[in-house]
């Protein structure tokens, strides 16, 4: 694209014990030919997280205790912002986020304030069932419907922000569980933020374990629900202006 919607975007990747994992994602997002500089939020990470993040060319940002990923990007979203940082894009440490996807994902920033990567677009074969799959899908359903556009994938944390929407993230930006997707989501389309979202192709976990299992997979269904109604029941907060923070 001859005119990208941002001039400076910082790549956020939040990590907790991803030290397998974090220092190859990290290389492989600074050979992009877009030169995208990345802050890595160690969210109290009691292994080399941190340190090898830093030894691949991250900027580290050292949480002192795990505050969950709503915390960590929090903590990169407001560093962001006093850096001079128009745009924010999130990525896994655990290299499941293409790096290839994220100049796609922020050009989608052309038409919104907040550029969803979603994996049930059309795009890839990941897929997943029970209990997760039926709340992802009557989650779509309902912030469709409030977003007046057609989404496929909410909960997915690979998610990109303008100037606009950083400042309302800075206002609001929850650390719940699951509030840093469904939460934060509702409230910014409830303050006039426009959201979008990109086909994406998602990769296999590079290392580590993952975060899901049968019994937590059941749990979300409820987690998930609990989460959209307590956004719902939200005030709006003050609509952000494009350029002001």
């Amino acid at each position: 694209m001859a005119n990208p919607p941002y001039k400076r975007a910082l790549v956020i990747m939040p990590a907790w014990n991803e030290a397998e994992t974090v220092g190859a994602t990290v290389r492989e997002v600074l050979s992009l030919e877009d030169h995208f500089d990345v802050l890595v939020v160690n969210d109290g990470s009691t292994d080399g997280t941190g340190e090898a993040a830093a030894a691949a060319g991250a900027t580290v940002l050292n949480l002192p205790f795990n505050l969950g990923v709503g915390g960590a990007m929090r903590a990169g979203f407001r560093f962001a912002v006093r850096e001079g940082y128009d745009s924010a894009i999130q990525v896994d440490a655990d290299g499941q986020h293409d790096p290839a996807d994220i100049r796609r994902v922020l050009n989608g920033l052309q038409d919104a304030d907040i550029s969803i990567g979603a994996r049930f677009a059309d795009r890839g074969s990941y897929k997943v069932s029970g209990p997760r799959k039926w709340a992802m899908q009557v989650l779509a359903a309902v912030i469709s419907r409030l977003s007046r556009t057609r989404l496929t994938d909410v909960t997915s944390g690979f998610r990109a922000a303008n100037s606009r929407a950083l400042a309302q993230y800075l206002d609001h930006y929850p650390a719940e569980y699951l509030g840093d997707t469904i939460d934060s989501l509702v409230v910014a389309i409830k303050s006039g933020c426009k959201v979008t979202q990109i086909p994406v192709e998602m990769r296999i976990r590079q290392g580590g374990k993952p975060s899901h299992n049968p019994l937590k997979a059941g749990i979300y269904l409820g987690r998930s629900v609990f989460a959209l109604l307590f956004a719902l029941t939200r005030k709006k907060s003050n609509p952000p202006t494009q350029n002001g923070v």
